[in-house]
């Protein structure tokens, strides 16, 4: 006979969403921002001077215009 203890997971919900690089609040209703934004994850290998380091950002539309704009070689459609 098997005998189960409920397991309760972690959930979690966006209650505020900051652009990293202006600084301006993009609105969440219910944990759904109002706005597309551009979410950054990048953990770094070993072969670099971030070993392992975890770097997260998130950049409103503007922001993601304003960085690609600089880019030497332009993003493909």
């Amino acid at each position: 006979m098997r005998q189960y203890k409920t397991i309760v997971k972690e959930t979690k919900e966006i209650k505020k969403l900051v652009c990293n690089k202006c600084g301006r609040e993009i609105p969440v209703i219910e944990g759904v921002p109002q706005e597309d934004v551009l979410h950054v994850e990048k953990r770094w290998g070993y072969f670099s001077d971030k070993d392992n380091q975890l770097d997260e950002f998130d950049l409103c539309e503007h922001c993601y215009d304003e960085l690609v704009k600089g880019f030497q070689i332009k993003i493909e459609d």
